[in-house]
C-alpha cells in the first residue's frame, strides 16, 4: 500500500500521480490534501510517515510546490528514508542503495509526463541488498 500526501503545491500533480496508480492497480491511501486552497505541506508529510512507520502502508510518494519541505519534514520520522527526486536516475538510485521508502517530488518544478516515469521507476525499482548498502542504511537508522 502506498501513502499518498501534498499540499497545494503539490495537489494538480498527484492528481496525475493517482491517474497512473489507478491505470496500473496500484493500492494507496490518499491522506490528502484534496484540493488547491493554500495549506502546509507539514501535515501531510507527518500523515504519510506515520502510516509508513505503523505498517499501514510501505512506501510512499509526497509532494509540495518543490519537493524540499515536504522531504525534510517526513525525514524527521525514525525509518523514513525520502528522497527527493527529478529524474528517474535519482529514483532508480535512491531505491537500489538507500531502500528510500518515499518518494518526494516538486509539483512546481517536475512536469507531469516526468513525474509518472519517476514514480514508475520508483515502484518497480527493489533495493539491491547489497552488503555496503544494507550496513549504510542500517548506519541512516541508527540513532
Amino acid at each position: 500500500m502506498i501513502a499518498l500526501g501534498c499540499d497545494h503545491g503539490g495537489y494538480e500533480l498527484m492528481q496525475e500521480v493517482i491517474a497512473y496508480l489507478d491505470k496500473n492497480g496500484f493500492e494507496y491511501k490518499n491522506l490528502g490534501c484534496n484540493n488547491t486552497e493554500a495549506t502546509d505541506y507539514p501535515i501531510y508529510a507527518k500523515k504519510v510517515a506515520r502510516a509508513i512507520q505503523s505498517g499501514e502502508c510501505d512506501k510512499g510518494i509526497i509532494i509540495c510546490g518543490t519537493g524540499i519541505g515536504i522531504s525534510i519534514t517526513a525525514n524527521r520520522f525514525k525509518g523514513i528514508r525520502a528522497a527527493l527526486c527529478g529524474d528517474c536516475f535519482s529514483a532508480e538510485a535512491t531505491r537500489q542503495h538507500n531502500d528510500a521508502n518515499v518518494l518526494a517530488m516538486g509539483g512546481r518544478v517536475t512536469g507531469p509526463g516526468l513525474a509518472v516515469k519517476i514514480v514508475d521507476t520508483f515502484l518497480h525499482t527493489e533495493f539491491s541488498h547489497g552488503e555496503r548498502h544494507i550496513n549504510r542504511v542500517r548506519q541512516m537508522d541508527e540513532d
